[in-house]
């Protein structure tokens, strides 16, 4: 993919390039189970935890944003809550990573009283060889999702944030570097550059998985939105960025 970092195109016309370009390809449904009637969305691709794939999901009942981050393993063709292990309340939209070997999960803890004093959400991150041996390390920035972490080709942590307002408008997306997991703060990540020009000021969107590649450069697993009329409209995208001097492709609709 050709680096280019040019005038951004807006939603509408990235999603009219990936209907004119892109064959449709059939999707698998994934069968959630053991939870009631409560909602499983916002779940993370599938990681491998010693000999188990294991998929972390949020799980609420329907308009509600009390949830729970819980863990599933696949059993008789669904997923179900893998057994005897910790689930997290009040975490929205998990992520994982691993970091030196380290297994990193993330998520949105919400609601909870932050430094201003003020009810909201937040981000915070667990580290561990095991689900059983998970630790609080981290919590990021107020009101910042999209905090997404990933191991360099030089071993060093590379971050993506996702601050809105001032700076960050919308929706933005930064990205920063650190040497390690315990160099990493709230402040660093509020520091990271901005990918400048990567959306309208009237869009956004944020990074929701990062890849190695096999040339150094990072595979991210994205979303950008626009807002009509009445709502939201939420679209899959992905991206390649260069973590030494921030090129990156222009990000193209997935799905």
């Amino acid at each position: 993919m050709e680096m280019t970092i040019g005038e951004p195109q807006t939603v509408v016309e990235l999603l009219t390039e990936f209907e004119g370009n892109q064959a449709l390809s059939n999707g698998e449904k994934l069968v959630f189970a053991g939870v009631g009637e409560r909602d499983v969305y916002n779940i993370t691709a599938p990681f491998q935890v010693g000999e188990e794939m294991i998929i972390a999901g949020r799980v609420e009942v329907r308009d509600s944003e009390l949830a729970e981050l819980v863990f599933f393993v696949e059993r008789d063709g669904a997923w179900w809550p893998r057994p005897d292990t910790q689930s997290y309340m009040k975490l929205q939209d998990p992520c994982v990573a691993r970091i030196g070997g380290e297994l990193v999960i993330g998520g949105v803890e919400y609601p909870v009283t932050l430094d201003s004093g003020r009810e909201g959400g937040r981000m915070i991150f667990f580290r561990g060889e095991r689900l059983e041996d998970l630790e609080r390390f981290l919590i990021g920035p107020d009101h910042m999702k999209d905090i997404r972490l990933v191991e360099l080709a030089d071993g060093r942590v590379g971050v993506f944030s996702r601050p809105q307002g001032e700076p960050g408008g919308r929706g933005t997306i930064g990205f920063t570097a650190v040497d390690s997991l315990e160099e990493l703060t709230a402040e660093v990540i509020a520091g990271a550059p901005l990918l400048a020009g990567q959306f309208l000021e009237e869009e956004w969107g944020g990074a929701n998985e990062a890849h190695l590649l096999a040339d150094g450069r990072l595979g991210v697993l994205g979303h950008i939105a626009r807002m009509d009329e009445k709502e939201k409209h939420y679209y899959p995208m992905a991206f390649v960025l260069n973590p030494g001097n921030l090129e990156r492709t222009s990000p193209r609709i997935i799905a």
